[in-house]
């Protein structure tokens, strides 16, 4: 298992939009939508798990995974799923 952080991380870590309710509402006027840049930055990791802590950061993510067509090379969990794939419950 490689631990692999985002470029943006911690203190500048950059929100996927759904705690502001951009999950909520009609896309904004822009060149693109949060929840596609936090994908991207994800996706650019050359990561095959994406583990998160919020339950609106997993919908963003998934619907970002899909977006980018890479639901069978990414997959999305939960850190408490990860944790108990780790222990085999």
């Amino acid at each position: 298992v490689k631990n692999i952080e985002m470029g943006r991380n911690k203190q500048f870590a950059l929100c996927c939009g759904a705690g502001g309710g951009q999950m909520f509402k009609e896309a904004e006027k822009g060149d693109k939508e949060i929840f596609i840049e936090r994908a991207e930055e994800a996706i650019g990791t050359g990561c095959d798990i994406i583990a998160t802590a919020c339950p609106f950061c997993m919908t963003m993510m998934t619907d970002g995974i899909k977006y980018k067509n890479q639901e069978e090379k990414i997959k999305n969990y939960d850190i408490a799923e990860l944790v108990s794939m780790s222990l085999s419950l």
